[in-house]
């Protein structure tokens, strides 16, 4: 994103070129049609000046350093140019000394007020050079009293012109800046929140180690106590799993902040396993060629089960147990999309639906509203895509974007 000098630096150029070809053409129109007896070489020389440096900025324009005084440097070179053009065109004669205005309010816009304060000093001492050493005018086929009206009218277009079209796109660019600092004031208000939910769930996991290490004991003493029932054995294996599973999110909670980039990816296909360990009575349809045997980076795999969760609560609302995945790879990206059968949602609720993921608003009763705030955290990070849209006939498709490339680099 560009910063709003550089954008400032961009109108410049735009600005620049503009002003090359009108001096330019004022310079044949003044000599060839009016008659006017004009210093060639002098006027030329400040055209062809103008021309270079306007080339030079326009090649380092992304170079250059996006701060207030290099702006202001570059309207000097401006001022400079336009004050050397109207002394050697008439002075204060000229109608297009006010030509200096554009160049404060191009300053009042995009500088601070200090930096503003400078250009239209520069300006003022601009006009006042070339008005007191002005070269007067000879020759031409009207009289000097008309010669200003008729240049006063055509500066007036002008200048209408210019503020029009570049004081309008520097307004837009700086509305477009203020939307992107609002954005990332918010993305900073959430991750600050999960940066401090992580905090408390590394010190909570401590502490649930314990008493999952006491219930895996209990979990096995009971298998040995029921050994001749095959009912509660299948209980007891599904029970020792769901423990087994909940020590291993434990360990990873617990793990250091500066071990979380070591931690080992986990596959499609085990991440599928664990959520139907979870949600047994949810039944789960995939399409046959998912590449189950890719690996993940650990987030991504929260992402799937995030989704996977929200679309089996949203079934369960209708009394319809079953989620649809559709995960595949495509153009070096990986495509997924949950698809549930709850009540859903209207097509003009969707942009709010899984935007901005905000933490601790949940849209489900009993929600705690972490799970999509940290897929939004995810998906940012993994610089990828999440989506929402209704289904046909009833429910809701989710769905998520994300380059490979990125993920490979984020382990």
């Amino acid at each position: 994103m560009d910063s709003p000098d550089t954008s400032f630096l961009r109108t410049l150029c735009s600005l620049r070129w503009l002003a090359t070809a009108g001096q330019a053409s004022a310079i044949l129109v003044a000599t060839g049609l009016l008659g006017l007896d004009l210093p060639q070489l002098p006027l030329w020389s400040g055209v062809c000046v103008l021309a270079l440096f306007n080339l030079y900025v326009q090649l380092r324009v992304h170079d250059s350093d996006p701060a207030p005084v290099t702006a202001f440097g570059h309207i000097l070179v401006d001022v400079t140019v336009l004050t050397w053009m109207v002394g050697w065109s008439g002075g204060i004669a000229n109608p297009f000394g006010s030509l200096f205005l554009i160049l404060i309010a191009l300053a009042a816009l995009a500088l601070p007020l200090r930096w503003t304060h400078a250009v239209a000093a520069a300006c003022v001492a601009g006009y006042a050079v070339s008005a007191i050493f002005g070269l007067p005018l000879h020759g031409g086929y009207f009289d000097s009293m008309s010669l200003h009206l008729w240049g006063a009218a055509a500066n007036f277009l002008l200048s209408s012109v210019v503020v029009l079209v570049f004081s309008t796109r520097l307004a837009a660019a700086l509305r477009e800046r203020e939307n992107q600092l609002a954005l990332l004031r918010e993305r900073f208000v959430r991750n600050e929140g999960i940066v401090a939910l992580a905090t408390h769930a590394a010190s909570v996991a401590h502490e649930l180690n314990t008493p999952l290490a006491t219930m895996t004991l209990l979990a096995d003493d009971i298998a040995e106590q029921y050994a001749d029932d095959p009912a509660m054995l299948e209980d007891m294996d599904t029970l020792r799993g769901l423990l087994v599973q909940c020590r291993e999110r434990v360990l990873a909670l617990a793990a250091p902040a500066e071990g979380a980039r070591s931690r080992a990816r986990v596959s499609i296909g085990n991440v599928l396993e664990q959520w139907r360990l979870v949600r047994p009575t949810v039944h789960l349809r995939r399409n046959a060629d998912a590449p189950l045997q890719l690996a993940l980076d650990p987030g991504v795999g929260h992402l799937l089960q995030v989704l996977l969760n929200n679309a089996a609560d949203a079934g369960e609302q209708t009394g319809h147990g079953q989620v649809d995945l559709d995960i595949r790879i495509r153009d070096d990206h990986l495509y997924g999309e949950v698809r549930d059968y709850g009540p859903g949602f209207k097509a003009n609720d969707a942009a709010h639906a899984a935007l901005p993921g905000t933490l601790f608003n949940s849209g489900k009763s009993g929600g705690m509203g972490v799970g999509l705030a940290l897929s939004h955290a995810t998906i940012e990070r993994l610089h990828g895509e999440l989506w929402m849209r209704p289904a046909e006939g009833r429910g809701t498709r989710v769905g998520f974007r994300l380059p490979l490339v990125t993920m490979e680099a984020n382990p």
